[in-house]
Formats: structure tokens, sequence, C-alpha cells
């Protein structure tokens, strides 16, 4: 029998198809084809560089193999296998999927990547990979409007997609694929740019199979540029939906506390509808800290604002205010870090953060400084909300 190995695998039910890991890889061994992204066990070289560039934690995947999964198979997967039996392997000693120094190369990289998630145990079941490259889905546009004021220093959209008769369910948290037209540098098709779904399950007008999106055009953004320019009745190419963690609890009575900024709000505008469509004022309540520059310039500001706070418990934070000091969303966080304390000790509430990078850092020494004054550890309880399916990060 051979020899047992570790392979490094990527999760195909949690993977988002936004191919940052492949463009990450020294040695090119983490390449796709129209269905998955997969490893090449035979150039793989455990230098772990791919590993904290995942939004989503599906790059960090491991299986101890005797024979390795080849492309092919991975290529064919909807979801990871069950791990190999090898009691009959010879000196496995358990078989651990990684030593000792590998295990302390993955807690390396962890570190400020928001490690691993799991979805809600509550939650319902994601349809993920539905379209893809080879077969995408055309969807029409519905509708194109602009989120931010005319004098805002960003040009945010709110876009409407109807797929007519062709599937796409799509549950809160979930992201698909907009395939730009044209060709790159090399002459190959463009890759598909993802967009967090900002509409609830039952579409942005109930009953219809629709979804919206939240976009803001980027000044060299070949995406971003064509879906903002889009009119009614266009015909857009879609591949997903994607993600099978960052997804809102069936819970009636779960706590759900959000941090975001710019288009990080999509998922928790989802979040809110749903809530409001299924449950009205009852059940567990909702927080959300929505950071951005000015009023302006933060996405459905307006609409927002009209939400009763008996259902959603707001914290508006600007950082742009004319004569006003610069405020962050850690910010506000510490002036409520009493409310805060409480949720996070509730094991009924669920973190949600999303938004730029950047803020990832700011946002996790806020709770560590709340929890330390409520005298809890914040990394054993992070972490233990993590296990349970209760903490979710997806920053891009």
């Amino acid at each position: 029998m051979n020899k047992p190995v570790k392979q490094h695998l990527i999760d195909p039910e949690i993977c988002i198809r936004c191919y940052t890991c492949e463009m990450t890889c020294p040695i090119e061994a983490i390449t796709h084809d129209d269905n998955n992204v997969v490893v090449d066990a035979e150039k793989c070289e455990f230098c772990m560089d791919c590993i904290p560039v995942c939004p989503t934690g599906s790059i960090d995947e491991w299986r101890v193999v005797t024979t390795p999964y080849s492309l092919d198979e991975q290529f064919g997967w909807m979801e990871l296998p069950a791990q190999e039996d090898l009691e009959d392997g010879g000196d496995t000693g358990g078989m651990e999927a990684l030593d000792e120094a590998m295990a302390a190369l993955l807690a390396e990289a962890h570190e400020g990547a928001g490690g691993k998630s799991k979805a809600p145990t509550s939650a319902s079941k994601a349809s993920v990979n539905l379209h893809n490259l080879a077969k995408p889905a055309v969807a029409k546009v519905q509708g194109n409007f602009r989120l931010t004021g005319e004098e805002a220093d960003s040009d945010v959209r709110h876009i409407i997609l109807d797929f007519g008769g062709q599937p796409m369910p799509t549950l809160e948290g979930q992201s698909i694929g907009i395939i730009p037209p044209g060709r790159d540098a090399d002459g190959k098709p463009h890759l598909p740019r993802l967009y967090s779904i900002s509409s609830p399950r039952d579409g942005e007008r109930p009953g219809y199979n629709n979804l919206s999106l939240t976009v803001k055009r980027e000044e060299n953004g070949l995406c971003s540029n064509y879906v903002c320019d889009l009119q009614i009745g266009d015909e857009v190419q879609v591949t997903g939906p994607f993600g099978a963690t960052f997804l809102m609890p069936n819970d009636p009575d779960a706590r759900i506390l959000m941090i975001c900024t710019g288009t990080g709000s999509a998922p928790f505008r989802a979040f809110t509808m749903h809530r409001q469509r299924s449950r009205g004022s009852s059940g567990g309540d909702m927080v959300l800290f929505f950071g951005a520059r000015t009023p302006d310039s933060l996405p459905y500001f307006g609409p927002l604002n009209k939400v009763p706070d008996r259902i959603l418990k707001k914290h508006m934070v600007f950082s742009r205010i004319p004569g006003a000091d610069k405020e962050y969303v850690q910010d506000r966080m510490m002036v409520e870090e009493e409310a805060i304390a409480e949720m996070i000790a509730d094991p009924k509430t669920h973190i949600y953060i999303c938004g730029l990078r950047g803020m990832e850092v700011g946002v996790d020494h806020a709770f560590a400084n709340i929890a330390e004054s409520a005298g809890m550890s914040w990394s054993a309880t992070r972490d233990a909300m993590r296990e349970d399916g209760r903490y979710h990060v997806e920053t891009y």
C-alpha cells in the first residue's frame, strides 16, 4: 500500500470562485475549470500563501490519502469526500492531516484571516454552483438605480436582475458571479467577478425570480463599470450562486449583530428584509453598525432610516463629516460596549462582519477590548462562536 500523504483540497460547497487563491499561488498549483477551483497535488508545496487570502476559508481543507485525488476527480466534485479510512495503512498514528510544523503554519496563516466559518446550525441548506462558466444563466436587467448622492465621492448602484424561468435559488449572504464581456490580454474570456446578493431569498420583489446587487463603480474596474452602466433590458451572464456559510440563522430568536462598510451592507440589507417579511418585529433583535465617509456615500441611507428600531437598531458612522471628528465603526462599538458585551455573552447571538479588509483588525480589537472589560476572553469567545456557526467574516 502507498504511504499516506497529506493533500490540500478546496471545499466546492463553500468556495465562491473568486480565483484569488489561484492568482496568489506562486507556483501555479491552483487551477480551475468551468466548475471548480482545485489544487494540483503534484505541484503543491504547502507554502500556505493561498490560505490567508481566501475570504471564505474554503481553501483550508486537507485529507490524508494513499493516492492523491486527481484534478479530474476534483473538477467533478459537488462536495468534499470524507476522510479515507486508513486503519490498514500501516503507521498512521491516528493520521492527523497536519503534523506539528504544518499546524503551526496554518495557525500563522489564519491570523487576521477570519478563520474558517461554519453555517449556523439552523440555516437553510444553500444551493451552490448551479450555473458555471460553461453554462451561465442569462439574466435580464430590470433596474439600475444610483444609491449615493450626486455629490458623493462614490457611485454605488442597486442592480435588479430577472432570471425568468431559469432556476436561481439563493439565500441571504450568498453571492453570484457576473461575467464581463470581452477577453483579457491573453485572449481568454474574462473570469466572473463576485457580488453579494442584497435581496432576500424570495426576491427583490416577493414571489418573482429576481434578485438585487449592490455595486460600487471602481475607476479602473472592468466589471464594476460594466455593471454600473447596464441599461434596463440588457442581458447579463451569471454564475453561481456561491457561498454556504455566511448565512442567516432561521431561528426566530437568534440575535444578529452586523458590522459593515460600504457595499458590505449588501447581505445585511437581505438579512433585514428577510426578517421583516418573515418575522416582522418579533423574534431576536438585529443591530447594525454601518460605516461610510458621509451620509451621501452610505448606500441605502434613506431606506435604512425608515426601518423601525424595534426591528433594526442602527448605528450610522461617518468619517468625513466637515467640522466633525472622524468616527469609524470600531469607535462606535466602544461607545456601545455595554450593549455589545451583553450580546456576545448571549449564546443566541450571531456576529457578521462584511466590508473592506482594512476594517477587520480595528473591529477585532474593539471586540477584544469590550470582552476584556466584561471579564471574557475574546479569542476564546470568538473561536467558540465560530465553531458553533455564529461568527462570520467576509472581507475583500
